[in-house]
């Protein structure tokens, strides 16, 4: 439903004509239970109109949002939604206990499907008390919480406003404050492990609403409207004496270029669109295979000529390894997550002959190829996401290894890296290497040398080792290079071409260090093999094994 199509007047008519008073319900009016089912009536109907006069509602239209239930009807399938709590709210009374004030509950949940697949879906209503824990909402989201985790299907949260506690007024309501609880944390941190968990920012997200936000397996924001931080504005004037905009302080740009969101969004349809593909690459549940698209006209024979020459032969010329990607993997199936941040890693989704995979490769145009603390924790993270879900990973190697210099030391880079080496080493879905390039040091060898066996092949274009070959010659030949004086770049030139013949692919694999070297244009039809090999013998197996002693390792957000 667009914004024109759900104006108020619209879904007043669409109430009408569901409740057609020319159809008379002549059970109902004859039912001794005619007043209690017209008052649960009157309220559902009442929850589910907008009051074009309340100043919330016209603050939300103003600031260019969606209505809350026009995003629910926006995200999931036509018709689809069944809520839970739907006459949730808060109510005054007469003392003859007919209502005198009624306030909408500010969160909504229920179970619907999006392209077709069951999900639990939660949304807060920032027209309503700023989307604070009043009006029903604290119960209806621990409700939407555990009932995800316990029917095994996918969690989609809205998130509008604070989500948690209510404003300091709540304490003059109440005549007392309290000790902050964290009701519901165990299950949101434990359906982590358990099913896929997707956040869409669609305004501010703050305090617990920031946690909510970024407690997921893939967070999205709206740049337009979203924002995130730990307190708004005046709190932090108050606290630190800055004067900060919402988007100054946690605007959408911001937390797309640190990691604290995945992916940047146009608006809320983008948003939507994009969690729709994230969920389309996942199982219901850590207890499931990912699901097959049966519907791929792709050949798993294909085979892309551009791909013998996308490698420069010159070491030091760059490429696009997205291209890469893009050619190899079913087409229009790659789903990049956190394109913004990480220092060139590069991560995401894809489909190779109908079958989900993982992806992880580096943009070496950006960073030289060498790792940093931000793009370890990347990549940790999305090693994670795909040993939590079965998703084999397909890792594109160019690694020249770790950062180094004052700057990666203060970073405290080895501190991030053995942590990645320790992800790579932990998790026990399939893996498969294609070696594109750099394989050095520490770095490279977790990448590719993680599991018994090693599944790798190599395209001519690699180059492999303890360290760089130029770098390690200055190294092993310093002092013979500092005494050659004006002869030190011929000296070096003269051992580097010593070192060329040794340093080719081809001896590697001869000595059967590679298990086989490939045309790049057979990229593709090897990984189709492989990856079809897996999802028959590998990964049902696994999941059989993961129905009886559950994850080995809990998923880290």
């Amino acid at each position: 439903m667009s914004q024109k199509q759900g104006k108020p007047a619209d879904r007043l008519n669409a109430i009408a004509n569901h409740l057609d008073p020319t159809k008379k319900d002549e059970a109902l009016e004859k039912s001794e239970w005619k007043d209690m089912i017209d008052q649960i009536n009157w309220r559902k109907n009442n929850n589910r109109t907008a009051n074009p006069n309340d100043h919330g509602y016209i603050r939300q239209k103003a600031q260019g949002k969606l209505w809350v239930r026009e995003r629910i009807d926006e995200f999931v399938d036509k018709k689809s939604f069944l809520e839970f709590g739907s006459i949730a709210g808060k109510a005054k009374y007469n003392p003859d206990g007919s209502v005198k004030e009624y306030t909408p509950a500010n969160f909504i949940a229920g179970k619907a499907t999006v392209n077709n697949r069951s999900i639990i879906i939660a949304a807060d209503d920032f027209s309503i008390r700023g989307g604070h824990a009043d009006g029903s909402v604290y119960g209806k989201s621990i409700m939407a919480e555990q009932t995800a985790r316990n029917l095994k299907i996918p969690l989609v949260r809205l998130i509008d406003g604070s989500s948690g506690g209510g404003s300091v007024t709540t304490m003059l309501d109440t005549g007392y404050t309290y000790i902050p609880p964290l009701k519901g944390m165990h299950t949101i941190i434990g359906s982590l492990s358990e099913i896929p968990v997707a956040t869409a920012s669609l305004g501010p997200a703050v305090g617990l609403g920031a946690a909510r936000a970024t407690l997921a397996h893939f967070s999205v924001v709206a740049e337009d409207i979203g924002s995130l931080f730990a307190a708004g504005p005046p709190v932090v004037a108050n606290a630190t004496f800055e004067t900060v905009t919402k988007k100054s302080l946690g605007g959408a740009l911001l937390h797309t270029s640190n990691g604290t969101f995945d992916n940047l969004a146009k608006n809320e349809q983008d948003c939507f669109n994009q969690i729709r593909q994230f969920l389309s690459y996942l199982p219901n549940n850590a207890y499931e295979l990912p699901p097959i698209d049966t519907t791929t006209k792709d050949p798993i024979d294909r085979r892309d000529d551009a791909l013998l020459d996308i490698i420069p032969r010159r070491r030091q010329r760059p490429y696009q390894v997205r291209d890469i990607i893009t050619r190899v993997v079913d087409e229009g199936t790659w789903f990049e997550i956190g394109s913004r941040w990480g220092d060139g890693a590069v991560c995401g989704l894809a489909k190779v002959g109908g079958l989900p995979i993982g992806i992880i490769t580096f943009d070496g145009s950006l960073q030289g190829n060498v790792l940093t603390s931000n793009s370890c924790h990347k990549f940790r993270r999305h090693i994670d996401l795909c040993d939590t879900f079965g998703l084999p990973i397909i890792d594109f190697a160019d690694y020249a290894g770790f950062a180094i210099g004052i700057k990666a030391e203060r970073e405290a880079t080895i501190r991030y890296g053995s942590t990645l080496t320790a992800a790579l080493y932990q998790s026990d879905v399939p893996y498969f290497t294609v070696i594109l390039r750099k394989v050095f040091g520490v770095a490279g060898a977790a990448f590719v040398d993680n599991r018994d066996p090693n599944w790798r092949v190599a395209w001519p274009s690699t180059d492999s080792g303890s360290l760089p070959l130029e770098g390690g010659i200055y190294a092993a030949y310093r002092r013979e290079l500092d005494a050659a004086g004006d002869k030190r770049n011929e000296l070096y030139e003269n051992l580097l071409s010593k070192f060329e013949a040794v340093r080719s692919p081809i001896r590697t694999a001869e000595a059967f260090d590679i298990p086989e070297m490939i045309d790049p244009r057979d990229t593709r039809p090897v990984l189709c093999e492989w990856v079809k090999l897996v999802y028959e013998n590998v990964l049902p197996h696994r999941v059989a094994q993961r129905k009886t002693h559950g994850p080995r390792i809990p998923y880290r957000p």
